[in-house]
């Protein structure tokens, strides 16, 4: 029971986790992402930030690290929609991040 729960525990904290790592291979990643060209076709809206400070939950906001120790989750762009677990779309501006499709 005790496993349990701190293995729950350990997937909601890395729930939030905003620092990303790109990797070069999809075998190496924890999550397949595609880049859609318009808004209404994405499950998160991202918006790029400087520091990793800037993070505040898992509301879009991701920090792009040089290393994959560092990183909370590490992701590999696909090409095409139907390899993606999560479909995301850059925004300009850090307030128009976030969630569209909350399921993911």
């Amino acid at each position: 029971m005790k496993n349990l729960l701190i293995i729950l525990f350990i997937i909601l904290l890395s729930s939030y986790s905003q620092k990303v790592y790109s990797v070069k291979y999809s075998n190496q990643s924890d999550i397949k992402v595609y880049v859609v060209d318009y808004e209404n076709l994405s499950d998160l809206k991202v918006f790029k930030v400087d520091y990793p400070n800037q993070i505040n939950g898992n509301k879009g906001l991701w920090n792009f690290v040089d290393y994959p120790n560092q990183s909370d989750k590490k992701i590999y762009f696909v090409d095409y929609p139907n390899q993606s677990d999560l479909k995301i779309f850059l925004v300009k501006y850090k307030n128009q991040s976030g969630w569209r499709n909350t399921s993911k």
